[in-house]
């Protein structure tokens, strides 16, 4: 049986969707079967129209399909990616994972495999803070949590071992070094993902 990952996001302007379609692609390359999907638009449309990028995102319609608590209990490993908000992650992406207490409450989110990944707009905007958030539901979750981790010389560049992340310093569209951590964090969680569900199947 192949190893499954589903990759769950919301991206307000695309910068975290880029980053999502990376890490999707790094799985993909370790053979896996990769579901990657976003979660519902909920901000009020006089919000989403202060922000003309925001709004030209939302009007192209979505770039992946939605995700649900199927596609969840179906994955042997999780990435959940959100832009920063306030030092912490969006809450279309947190309403998506507070809905999975029924699935908690069974025991079927326990021993998965999960990683993280954040964009902000400043360097000091709450990268860390709101990956180390997103890793608490984990916890709770029973998963295991893998960091992108400092593995590679090329990770030691792109500057942060929690998870990849992307500074969109004046809306900058994610570069080739963020991209390349986000691939290489898809065949982080992919391959420790194969092995573990290993594991637990032979069990």
């Amino acid at each position: 049986m192949s190893t499954r990952i589903l990759v769950v996001y919301y991206s307000a302007t695309g910068n975290t969707a880029s980053l999502a379609e990376a890490l999707a692609k790094g799985a993909l390359d370790t053979g896996a079967e990769v579901r990657l999907r976003t979660v519902a638009e909920t901000a009020p449309p006089e919000a989403i129209a202060t922000n003309p990028r925001w709004q030209s995102y939302v009007d192209a319609g979505p770039r992946a399909e939605l995700a649900s608590l199927d596609d969840l209990e179906w994955a042997d490993g999780v990435a959940a990616g959100t832009p920063t908000r306030f030092g912490g992650p969006a809450s279309q992406l947190k309403s998506f994972l507070d809905s999975t207490g029924g699935l908690w409450a069974k025991g079927k989110l326990a021993d998965k495999v999960a990683t993280s990944f954040t964009t902000a707009s400043t360097a000091h905007g709450g990268l860390e803070s709101t990956i180390l958030a997103i890793n608490n539901i984990f916890y709770h979750w029973g998963a295991i949590v893998v960091p992108l981790g400092y593995n590679s010389n090329h990770l030691l560049e792109s500057g942060n071992p929690y998870g990849g992340s992307w500074v969109s310093r004046k809306s900058a569209e994610p570069d080739d070094v963020a991209l390349e951590a986000l691939r290489l964090q898809g065949v982080r969680l992919a391959t420790i993902t194969g092995h573990i569900a290993a594991g637990l199947r032979a069990d």
